[in-house]
């Protein structure tokens, strides 16, 4: 079931996928509805499972779900997965390279290879300072206090 991001529990699982390009501003509402859509029928027989998303950035898709009284099996993350694989798929987009840095120069959101990350810190371009997406959190909790941090309080402090 489709409930706000707000009512979801801190402890809830997520999963940030990554986009190597902004959405277009044409697509937004598209890529939007296509998500919410996918969340409201992800599980849609349990009343119980409670699930959310964010679209943030024009870049980083974001699904939260609750399984405190329905637990995720093997097929429910499977089918998240498929679903984006087809958005990667119809908007030309690599969405699960996790190994990515997604990072933030001024007010726009980069995302480089790590080898052309670690190029930029070496040349200074960018510093431990400079704010980094930790794409690998796995809960709503970490998500708000872990999600956008500077570079040196991050696991990508050991390329500075």
């Amino acid at each position: 079931m489709f409930i706000d991001y707000n009512l979801i529990p801190e402890d809830a699982k997520i999963w940030i996928y990554p986009s190597s390009r902004k959405f277009y501003s044409s697509e937004i509402e598209e890529v939007e509805n296509k998500i919410k859509n996918f969340v409201v029928n992800w599980k849609s027989n349990d009343d119980e499972f409670k699930a959310s998303y964010k679209l943030l950035y024009n870049r980083f898709i974001i699904l939260f779900a609750s399984d405190e009284n329905s637990p995720l099996t093997n097929p429910d993350i499977d089918a998240s997965v498929t679903f984006i694989l087809g958005l990667q798929e119809e908007y030309q987009v690599e969405l699960l390279d996790k190994m990515n840095a997604c990072f933030k120069q001024g007010e726009f959101v980069q995302y480089k290879e790590l080898k052309d990350f670690k190029k930029l810190l070496k040349n200074k371009a960018i510093t431990a300072k400079s704010i980094i997406f930790d794409n690998l959190i796995t809960t709503k909790i970490d998500f708000e206090n872990n999600w956008e941090i500077p570079i040196e309080e991050s696991w990508y402090r050991r390329f500075l």
